[in-house]
């Protein structure tokens, strides 16, 4: 199964896509985005769409993964965020993916073990996962850890799921609530 991890930006979108064979993670490819600051806002969402759909055209992911969207101090920022965010979501569901959303602090406990490890240790957790040369760029290895997040979590909600349906109705919804925020939603979520 082949992921793609996107980490949106208005200045700077990274992108992973990271295969799953059999146990086995492999590196496919990873890149940055880089939008121009002084262009308006429109103008860079247009090219995170261009860029996106190139990404998606050239390698055709399976299933597809998408920080969720966390509250920010400075407003003006978490709303740009979400814009380049919606662009992203939008361009997934064009391209008929399925997408999970996973929280910042749940990608870094899957990538480093806890979850307040800084972009410098996620950067190296994922280049040894991956067993890279060199560590990506701190937007592409927070895609790629998406992606992997995606590939080792994906699988166990789908098989909790229906497990959690012959538990006590408060367990059970205790697992359906935790699942959701990390669960892989749409068509073939099970694969």
């Amino acid at each position: 199964m082949l992921a793609l991890g996107v980490d949106p930006g208005t200045l700077h979108l990274g992108w992973g896509l990271v295969r799953r064979e059999g146990n086995r993670l492999r590196h496919v490819a990873h890149g940055v985005v880089h939008l121009p600051r002084g262009e308006p806002l429109q103008k860079r969402l247009a090219g995170i769409a261009e860029a996106l759909a190139d990404v998606l055209d050239a390698h055709r992911p399976e299933v597809s993964a998408v920080e969720t969207l966390f509250f920010h101090k400075d407003a003006q920022a978490a709303a740009k965020l979400g814009h380049a965010r919606g662009v992203v979501l939008l361009c997934l569901a064009r391209a008929g993916l399925d997408v999970a959303e996973y929280s910042p602090a749940r990608v870094k406990r899957a990538i480093a073990g806890h979850g307040r490890a800084d972009k410098r240790q996620m950067s190296l957790m994922v280049r040894a996962l991956l067993g890279l040369a060199e560590p990506p760029p701190s937007d592409a290895a927070d895609a790629l850890a998406l992606a992997i997040t995606c590939l080792r979590a994906g699988p166990l909600m789908a098989r909790l799921e229906p497990a959690a349906r012959g538990l006590p109705p408060r367990l059970a919804e205790a697992l359906a609530a935790r699942g959701r925020k990390g669960r892989i939603s749409g068509r073939g979520a099970g694969r």
